[in-house]
């Protein structure tokens, strides 16, 4: 059993023990971000009137209902223990403006529109890094804005690890048993560039401590936002091969959206990559299609939009961007590629880690979209008309 599906049931276990219990919820009138009553409460949210706000892990949506009665606010809760969420749908049947899920998070920040301000209590822990937050950045919108709180030591003095790795914890329940889930208890760096690494940026980190004596407990209260703008990770200065000066990048478009692949560093990107000798630039892209996705195009589908020159240290790179016309299949994972994880994505909701040459093909393709990447110069180029219609 993996360890997510394990602490799932825990929480939904320690959902039943309550509603067995008939264990009365308390209301709120504040934000309780930490163990003690003095935290920053509402006021670090900022204005929430009309926004879309996303409880991540809202158990019985005390919070949720507070905000969507307070403010107005269009507030989503979303939790994985059904128990967790017949609790919250007993409690609040027909609160305005707000609405409770059961699914698990990941999936329901792939599917949902954009948010512009998610926050999590103490449940963002539970959940493997590396899983959540290339879906939670994509489900908020350029600007918006991400809250939440971790463990960072634990009542009996346990401290947070420097590595991606969870760890068991007990959660006790009121009669003497207990319930073990499991946590990726991470020093505050870490969880700084993790969220860096998918996109987001900190901007501050409050510590929150029990405020008993005896009691060693301390949480770390988290704000982060998704820039408006998207930024481009910079090519290697390494310098190509001598058969692979020249790649090609091909943007693949349609009803479903835009085609990113993300490669093994991280970054996501379109599918690409070097010419090989003997072969046209149509035939590269019709080639790195089919090894990297599995889709299937001719030459004639392929029409080339420019040629991209830029340059990293002394090394010129030249890229000639295309745009595939038409393709057959769907697209899926390659053996051995070092690109996989195809999606399609709303040119308005594009992932905020693009491969540099990548963005600056977008960028020429649609001068529009918000991408910041190093200046390049794009030389736009028209196909020559074939003899047979010369």
């Amino acid at each position: 059993m993996d360890l997510e599906r394990q602490t799932r049931l825990a929480w939904d276990a320690y959902g039943t023990h309550h509603l067995r219990r008939g264990t009365p919820l308390t209301e709120v009138d504040q934000i309780t971000w930490g163990p003690a009553a003095d935290g920053p409460g509402d006021g670090i949210l900022g204005d929430l009137r009309g926004l879309r706000v996303l409880d991540l892990g809202c158990g019985p949506a005390r919070h949720a209902a507070h905000l969507a009665r307070a403010y107005a606010a269009q507030v989503d809760g979303v939790d994985a223990s059904p128990s967790q969420i017949e609790r919250a749908r007993t409690r609040y049947p027909d609160v305005p403006g707000l609405q409770l899920v059961n699914a698990d998070a990941v999936e329901h920040l792939g599917t949902a529109a954009p948010y512009d301000v998610i926050y999590s209590l103490n449940t963002f822990h539970f959940l493997d890094p590396h899983r959540l937050l290339p879906a939670l950045a994509t489900a908020l919108k350029p600007g918006g804005r991400l809250y939440f709180t971790v463990l960072h030591t634990n009542s009996a003095g346990d401290g947070p690890t420097s590595t991606v790795i969870s760890r068991p914890e007990i959660l006790r329940l009121a009669g003497g048993s207990d319930l073990t889930v499991h946590m990726w208890v991470l020093t505050p760096e870490l969880w700084e560039d993790l969220l860096m690494q998918y996109g987001l940026r900190v901007q501050g980190i409050t510590v929150l401590d029990a405020p008993q004596e005896d009691n060693n407990a301390s949480y770390r209260l988290f704000q982060a936002h998704r820039p408006a703008r998207i930024t481009a990770r910079p090519r290697t200065p390494k310098p190509p091969v001598a058969h692979a000066a020249v790649g090609v990048g091909a943007v693949v478009f349609g009803p479903r959206g835009l085609l990113l692949g993300r490669h093994r560093l991280g970054t996501r990107e379109l599918p690409g990559g070097t010419v090989e000798p003997g072969e046209s630039l149509q035939e590269a892209v019709v080639r790195e299609l089919a090894e990297e996705t599995g889709l299937c195009a001719e030459p004639a589908d392929v029409r080339l939009m420019g040629m991209l020159l830029d340059q990293v240290g002394d090394v010129v790179r030249i890229t000639f961007g295309a745009l595939v016309t038409r393709w057959r299949g769907e697209p899926a994972d390659q053996p051995d590629e070092s690109v996989g994880d195809w999606r399609w994505w709303p040119v308005d909701a594009l992932p905020p880690d693009l491969f540099e040459c990548s963005a600056q093909i977008l960028t020429a393709w649609r001068p529009d979209l918000p991408i910041d990447h190093a200046p390049a110069r794009f030389t736009f180029i028209s196909e020559l008309p074939s003899p047979t219609t010369a």
